[in-house]
C-alpha cells in the first residue's frame, strides 16, 4: 500500500483553487493530500502572469488577511505593481502585480512543500468513493483507491478539456497537458446538473523580437505597494509593460479568418467571459471601433517570453501570425505558441451551499472555475473557503460563511449559489452593495480576527493588524484634540481654489475638506514631530486619512449593511415545501425548491423571486 492511512481531506486539483484549499486545510490540522496531474504545475498561471486588478486585488488582499498564500506568494515573485484607480475614491483602489510566472509557480510548490500536513501525489482523479450519499475517497487513473473524510474538487479546465486552434481540435485541460476523465459522468449519474464553458488564452511572443520604439512604456508605481499584511519584502526595482495598438489591417486580416473560426463557425457551442472577449469577439462585437489596446506583459525578470495581453483567439494559426506582425511593434515577432480556446465542463453553483459543500453529497466541496468562474484571484478564495470549511465540518465545528458586507469573497460565493452563472463569472466592484466598507486597505481590519477565531491566521497576522488601527485612531484623536491657524493653511487652500479659514478649527475638519490632503498637514512641525515619534509608517498614514475623509460615507453604507444584516439572521427551515405556497409565483416555488436558501436575504437576491414573494415567505414565518 502507496498510502498509510486515511487523510482528512483530499484536494483534487493543484491550481489556484486547489493550491490555497491544500494551504488552509493542513493549517488548520487536517491531514491533507493534494492528487495533481502534474506536480510540476503546482500554481501554474494558465493564462495571465499577473494577479490582482479591478476588484480582483481586493481579492487577494482578503486571502491574505484570512491567512492564505496567494498574496505572500505574489509579493515575493512580483516584477511590477500598480495600485489602480488612485484618481478615485479608496473604495475603487484596486492592487495589481505583475508576477514572474516560473518563480509564482515554484514558490506555491515550496510554500505547500514547507506547510505542515500536506502530502502530494501525481495522478490524476477518475472517481470519487461514495458511500450512503457520502463522499469516502478517490480512484485514480492508475487504480489507487485513498480514502479520506472530506474531498475538494478544483479541475479548473481540466475535465473533458478541449482545446481548440481554428479547425484543429484536440483534448487538453491546458496547452501541452491532457484532460481529465470520469468525474463528470459519475456526477452527472448522481443527479448533478452539468455544463460547458469557455476561455482562452493569447499567443507567448518572443520579446527579442519586439520593437518597444514603437509601442508606449507603462512602468510600474515610483513607490510600489504590495499585497500581504505580514513582512514580504518591497520591490526595489521593476520591468515594465508596454501598450500599443491593432489598426484596420489587422481587423481585415483577422476578419479572412472568421469562416475557420470555431467561434463564428459553430464548433464552440459553449459560453465564454463576457467581460475577457477575444480579439476575434472585440472587432465582431464592436465593429465601430478603428483599434484595440494591446499590452505586452515581460512573463518574469529573465524570461524573453512575452504574454500579449487583448490579443486572446483561437482563430487559425497562419492567421494569429499574419494578424499579430500588423501590430505596431510587432511585425518581425517569433511567436513561441498560438493562442487557442478551451471548452471545459463545470457544475452550475446553485448545487452548492454557501460553505461551497455539494446539496447532493455530504463532504464534497467543489472550487474555482468547476464552479464556472473565471480568474486565479476568484479561484483561489473558492478554494480557501472550502478548505476552512471541509475542515470545520469535519470537526463537527460551526461554517465559516462570509456575508455580502463582509467581503469580495462573500459576495462572490453568494452570487454564484443564488444566481448561479451561464457564463465565466469574473468580479467586478460594481457587483457588491457595500463598496466602501469592502476596500483593499482594510481587509485585515475586516477579517483577520475571524481567521483567528477559527485558527487559521496567526497570532503575528493579529497583533499587526491591531497595530495599524490602534494607531490610525490615534492619529485621528490628535486632529480631533489640535487646531490649526489660518495662516498655516491658507497659502495651500487658495492654492487649490477653496475657501480660506477665517479662524483657528480642529484640524480634523480641515483635513475633511475635498481639496485638502494629510500630507498637507504632516509638513507642519508638530505634527511631522508626532508621526517621528510614533513611528507611523506609510499605511497607517493612508489608513488615517481615509477614516476621517470618508467618516461619513462608511458610517451610512455600515448602517444599510445592518439593516440587511437582520434578513440574513432569518433562517429559513430546511424542510420548507415551497409548493405549498399558492399565492407565490410558480417561478419563485420553482428556484426557491431548487435553490434552497438558507436566509430570507439569500431568498430575496434570487433572480425571479420578487418582494410580494418575501411577504408571502415572511407571513408563513411568522413575520
Amino acid at each position: 500500500m502507496i498510502f498509510q492511512s486515511e487523510y482528512d481531506v483530499i484536494v483534487v486539483g493543484g491550481g489556484h483553487a486547489g493550491a490555497e484549499a491544500t494551504a488552509a486545510a493542513a493549517n488548520l490540522g487536517a491531514k491533507t493530500l493534494l492528487v495533481t496531474m502534474n506536480l510540476q504545475t503546482i500554481g501554474q498561471m494558465s493564462c495571465n502572469p499577473a494577479m490582482g486588478g479591478i476588484a480582483k486585488g481586493q481579492i487577494v488582499r482578503e486571502i491574505d488577511a484570512l491567512g492564505g498564500y496567494s498574496g505572500i506568494v505574489t509579493d515575493k515573485t512580483m516584477i511590477q505593481f500598480k495600485m489602480l484607480n488612485q484618481s478615485k475614491g479608496p473604495a475603487m483602489w484596486s492592487p495589481r502585480a505583475q508576477s514572474d510566472r516560473m518563480r509564482f509557480a515554484e514558490e506555491w510548490r515550496l510554500s505547500l512543500e514547507r506547510t505542515e500536513n500536506v502530502d502530494f501525489f501525481q495522478d490524476m482523479v477518475k472517481n470519487l468513493i461514495i458511500e450512503n450519499g457520502k463522499v469516502c475517497g478517490v480512484i485514480t487513473a492508475m487504480g489507487m483507491k485513498i480514502r479520506a473524510k472530506a474531498v475538494v474538487l478544483t479541475n479548473g479546465t481540466f475535465l473533458n478539456g478541449l482545446i481548440h486552434i481554428g479547425e484543429k481540435q484536440f483534448g487538453g485541460g491546458r496547452m501541452g497537458e491532457s484532460a481529465a476523465f470520469g468525474i463528470t459522468e459519475q456526477l452527472v449519474d448522481l443527479g448533478f446538473e452539468a455544463g460547458r464553458m469557455k476561455t482562452g488564452t493569447p499567443p507567448r511572443v518572443d520579446g527579442r523580437s519586439i520593437d518597444y520604439s514603437k509601442m508606449i512604456e507603462q512602468p510600474g508605481d515610483e513607490n510600489p505597494s504590495k499585497f500581504s499584511y505580514t513582512n514580504t519584502p518591497k520591490l526595489t526595482k521593476q520591468r515594465s509593460c508596454w501598450i500599443t495598438y491593432t489598426n484596420q489591417e489587422v481587423h481585415d486580416l483577422l476578419r479572412e479568418g472568421f469562416d475557420r473560426s470555431p467561434m463564428f463557425n459553430g464548433t464552440i457551442k459553449s459560453t465564454g467571459p463576457r467581460y475577457c472577449p477575444s480579439i476575434e469577439d472585440k472587432i465582431n462585437r464592436f465593429a465601430d471601433k478603428d483599434r484595440h489596446q494591446i499590452f505586452a506583459e515581460p512573463e518574469g525578470w529573465e524570461t524573453m517570453e512575452f504574454y500579449i495581453n487583448g490579443f486572446s483567439t483561437s482563430l487559425p494559426d497562419d492567421i494569429q501570425a499574419r494578424a499579430l506582425r500588423s501590430v505596431p511593434g510587432f511585425e518581425y515577432a517569433k511567436i513561441l505558441r498560438p493562442g487557442y480556446a478551451i471548452e471545459y465542463d463545470y457544475f452550475p453553483p446553485t448545487q452548492l451551499k454557501h460553505t461551497l459543500e455539494t446539496k447532493i453529497v455530504d463532504n464534497l466541496y467543489c472550487a474555482g472555475q468547476i464552479n464556472g468562474t473565471t480568474g486565479y484571484e476568484e479561484a483561489a478564495s473558492q478554494g480557501l473557503m472550502a478548505g476552512i470549511n471541509a475542515v470545520l465540518k469535519i470537526q463537527e465545528k460551526d461554517p465559516f460563511i462570509l456575508n455580502r458586507n463582509e467581503a469580495y469573497i462573500g459576495v462572490l460565493i453568494d452570487d454564484l449559489i443564488t444566481k448561479g452563472t451561464e457564463e465565466p463569472y469574473r468580479m467586478f466592484t460594481s457587483r457588491a452593495e457595500y463598496r466602501i466598507l469592502l476596500r483593499q486597505d482594510n481587509a485585515d481590519e475586516r477579517l483577520t480576527r475571524k481567521s483567528f477565531d477559527i485558527g487559521l491566521a496567526s497570532e503575528d497576522r493579529l497583533r499587526r493588524m491591531e497595530e495599524k488601527f490602534d494607531q490610525a485612531e490615534k492619529l485621528v484623536h490628535y486632529f480631533e484634540e489640535h487646531s490649526i491657524k489660518p495662516q498655516e493653511i491658507n497659502d495651500v487652500i487658495e492654492e487649490r481654489d477653496g475657501t480660506p479659514l477665517k479662524q483657528p478649527n480642529k484640524m480634523i475638519a480641515v483635513i475633511s475638506r475635498p481639496e485638502l490632503k494629510l500630507s498637507d498637514f504632516t509638513k507642519l512641525n508638530r505634527v511631522k514631530e508626532f508621526i517621528e515619534e510614533n513611528k507611523y509608517n506609510q499605511e497607517e498614514l493612508e489608513q488615517t486619512e481615509i477614516q476621517i475623509k470618508y467618516k461619513g460615507y462608511i458610517k451610512k453604507e455600515q448602517q444599510n449593511a445592518d439593516k440587511l444584516h437582520r434578513l440574513e439572521n432569518l433562517k429559513i427551515p430546511v424542510n420548507i415545501d415551497y409548493n405549498s405556497f399558492g399565492s407565490m409565483s410558480i417561478e419563485a416555488r420553482q428556484k426557491l425548491t431548487k435553490i434552497k436558501p438558507a436566509t430570507v436575504a439569500q431568498a430575496s437576491r434570487i433572480s425571479g423571486v420578487s418582494p410580494a414573494d418575501i411577504s408571502v415567505l415572511l407571513i408563513y414565518m411568522g413575520r
